[in-house]
């Protein structure tokens, strides 16, 4: 599923390219893309999802001023999410990039991904694609695409 959103993500984000309007146009697309069905509704389920995350009743919070607020992972989250992501959470969300509201939406998603890890760079495409979704954040998204693709070389210390 986590292929189809990236396939879906890399092909009409940064494109002219209008993404079908009709489902089952878009199904098509991916089917010849190579994908199997099943794994293409979950896919287009999961995007379903995130637009009514927006919709719920959080949308007043999400451009409201973010407030800190330590996150206290569950245990299935923590068996999902590295020490390393988590970390990068807590880092994005202190720089600003994700504000407590768009944390737990992208929380959320990746817990939908149904896959038992998420890698450190899983992990940033979600908040991508989250941020994409929601209104406002074209700064924050600018810089974690900065993040993404402008990493330095070695690590310091």
């Amino acid at each position: 599923m986590f292929d189809i959103l990236m396939y879906l993500f890399e092909n009409y984000i940064h494109s002219e390219a209008e993404i079908f309007t009709e489902e089952n146009e878009l199904t098509d697309e991916l089917v010849r893309a190579g994908f199997n069905k099943p794994e293409i509704y979950k896919a287009l389920d999961w995007l379903e999802q995130l637009a009514d995350l927006q919709q719920s009743d959080i949308y007043p919070y999400l451009n409201a001023q973010p407030q800190h607020a330590m996150r206290i992972y569950t245990d299935s989250e923590c068996q999902m999410l590295s020490v390393e992501c988590r970390g990068f959470l807590m880092f994005i969300e202190q720089i600003g990039v994700i504000n407590t509201v768009t944390r737990e939406m992208v929380i959320d998603r990746l817990c939908a991904l149904d896959k038992p890890f998420i890698s450190l760079e899983d992990l940033k495409w979600v908040v991508l694609m989250v941020l994409f979704n929601v209104p406002g954040s074209e700064q924050a998204y600018a810089q974690m695409e900065d993040l993404i693709f402008d990493e330095p070389a070695d690590v310091l210390h």
